[in-house]
């Protein structure tokens, strides 16, 4: 008999068990009946105001999930993190607002936070602060009343939290009308690293020989290296927050992948919101992430069958392989892909592709991914088992 999804993860890795309840991935869909051939939403950066009063892309929400609900062949939705923009405020109704929108989607839905929502809280912009050199203190934006505007005053592991409290509040179990159980890292953790059992948002799970695994990566603040509130220096907690991270969600990758060896996985499909390798923020921000593309790098090349990773972040549509200088790229914009994107030296990785997921702007756009274990796919819209198409909504 084949081991549950649980029970090989814990053999490969040695995690603490998690309840026999909590088995491989319910195979709930609308396609799961006649066809090993799956049809997964993508999208994420979205809904995204350009102001912290503007809800146009709120309003518009619905209508969106609806489009997506009414095409027949999807059966999972993916969300890549960002539920507002670095222009809005972080604040749990907002949060609460989102998720009770999410309760429409038909399909089961795996969301992984953005930067947006936690990691830039503490941005004046987004309603938290800015170091004020002269009292030595932060001046929060303030309400009406006399208020911080941002939940916590815009402390970001205090968003994280509460993103987690919202939208993470039944361990293992997806989102949406038809939930899937996950396995969440902060079930099925290694018992050598205690911390990572902060990190629910982390799950994986398996859909007809293809592994998916999420990470906690953010965007933006070069991978929460900016200094929080603008101050002269960041804070412990801040680089305990990033440091605990990173090393969870090598953690997670490694789990992931020794899981996809054992069950001899046709491929593996990573969601995330940072693009790490965004040539508009440059070295700085690129070596910032260093740490995970290198455990990535080295995951996906002992693996050696496709990986797929999909990631918002810069909000221009791409596909392409940073993980190769050789690899060719293609994106939304008429000027060609910029060639300082690779900037890693010493990887030459050819069983990963990459997609981004366009988003920010209206109308609303989402990836329509089609995963068939059986197709040898090549070329600007596929990967192995993987092929892809852009949906605008009308």
């Amino acid at each position: 008999m084949r081991p549950t999804l649980v029970a090989s993860v814990a053999l490969v890795a040695g995690l603490v068990m998690i309840p026999a309840g909590v088995a491989a991935a319910d195979q709930g869909g609308k396609e799961d009946s006649h066809s090993d051939v799956r049809t997964v939403a993508v999208y994420g950066d979205s809904p995204y105001g350009t102001t912290p009063t503007d809800t146009a892309q709120v309003q518009a929400t619905p209508a969106f999930i609806g489009s997506i609900n009414a095409d027949p062949d999807v059966s999972l939705v993916l969300h890549v993190g960002d539920i507002h923009s670095g222009k809005q405020y972080c604040t749990e109704a907002y949060d609460r607002q989102v998720f009770d929108l999410w309760k429409s989607f038909a399909d089961p839905l795996v969301y992984t936070p953005g930067d947006n929502e936690w990691t830039d809280c503490n941005k004046k912009a987004e309603g938290g602060g800015l170091y004020n050199a002269v009292t030595g203190q932060i001046d929060y934006v303030l309400d009406a009343s006399n208020h911080p505007v941002d939940y916590a005053s815009g402390d970001p592991v205090a968003n994280l939290d509460l993103v987690r409290s919202i939208f993470f509040a039944k361990p293992g179990v997806s989102l949406g009308q038809q939930p899937i159980r996950v396995i969440s890292q902060a079930k099925a953790y290694d018992r050598r690293f205690p911390t990572d059992a902060k990190f629910v948002e982390n799950v994986m799970f398996e859909r007809d020989d293809i592994v998916y695994v999420t990470a906690n990566i953010p965007g933006g603040s070069n991978n929460d290296s900016d200094v929080w509130y603008a101050a002269l220096k960041e804070t412990k907690a801040q680089s305990d927050e990033r440091n605990d991270r990173i090393d969870a969600t090598k953690h997670w990758l490694d789990t992931a992948f020794r899981f996809a060896q054992e069950e001899h996985a046709r491929g593996v499909v990573i969601s995330a919101q940072a693009d790490m390798w965004d040539p508009e923020k440059g070295a700085a921000h690129q070596a910032g992430y260093e740490p995970i593309v290198s455990a990535l790098a080295t995951d996906v090349a002992a693996f050696g069958r496709p990986v797929l990773m999909l990631n918002g972040d810069s909000h221009v549509y791409r596909s392409d392989n940073p993980l190769s200088p050789t690899a060719g790229c293609t994106w939304e914009l008429a000027t060609p892909c910029p060639s300082d994107a690779y900037i890693h030296p010493g990887y030459d990785v050819a069983n990963f592709h990459r997609v981004v997921v366009h988003g920010s702007t209206t109308p609303l756009e989402w990836l329509k991914l089609t995963v068939d274990p059986e197709a040898n796919g090549t070329g600007d819209n596929a990967f192995g088992p993987f092929s892809w198409v852009r949906q605008t909504q009308s």
